[in-house]
């Protein structure tokens, strides 16, 4: 399967933010964000899809940052190689698990921030993330997608000289892509709706 862009939103100074259903492994882009666990150990979900596709190496890298940093928090995020991927590096983010808290949109902000923020220090242009959290870590996936969405946008306006000029949401599960073309499509509407 050929991963297919649903929507895309074009921002000032020729960003876009594009939503895409297929695999995140796939992507041709300097980064995919990997939703992470603190210790980066990438068993199951998309962080062991990452590591099947990509080589053992990735794993390898990891536990060597986690043996010379310490876990991570959540809402930090660390690069590694990428092994044999298309992308260059991978960047790992620590979303929050979902215990109705609270807290955590406002962590899973801080984790899609940090990352962005990682590409940035790299000089990247072009990241793929998936929906961080919402898989075993269980945070509802409408949520998800609109804090991600949120997130991202705030990136941009917060960061004008960010190198970054192309942001994918890139997810393999259909109801999750949905979810975030719907979040695009109202953010969109809204935009119309001010402008006028």
């Amino acid at each position: 399967m050929s991963n297919e862009v649903l929507l895309t939103h074009t921002l000032d100074g020729n960003r876009r933010i594009e939503v895409v259903h297929g695999d995140i492994t796939q992507e041709q882009v300097d980064a995919i964000i990997n939703a992470a666990n603190k210790r980066l150990a990438h068993g199951g979900g998309v962080a062991g899809a990452i590591v099947r596709r990509g080589g053992q190496s990735i794993q390898e890298q990891s536990h060597t940052w986690v043996r010379e940093h310490g876990p991570l928090s959540v809402g930090e995020a660390a690069v590694t190689g990428s092994g044999k991927l298309s992308a260059r590096h991978v960047i790992h983010a620590v979303g929050p698990i979902w215990r109705d808290e609270g807290d955590e949109p406002a962590l899973l902000r801080e984790a899609v921030q940090n990352a962005l923020a990682l590409a940035d220090t790299h000089e990247l242009r072009s990241v793929s993330l998936p929906a961080i959290s919402s898989g075993i870590f269980g945070f509802p996936k409408p949520l998800a997608a609109e804090v991600i969405w949120e997130a991202t946008l705030s990136y941009f306006e917060t960061h004008p000289d960010s190198s970054l000029e192309v942001i994918r949401f890139c997810n393999i599960d259909a109801r999750t892509v949905n979810l975030f073309r719907e979040e695009g499509e109202k953010r969109a509407g809204r935009a119309e709706r001010a402008q006028a």
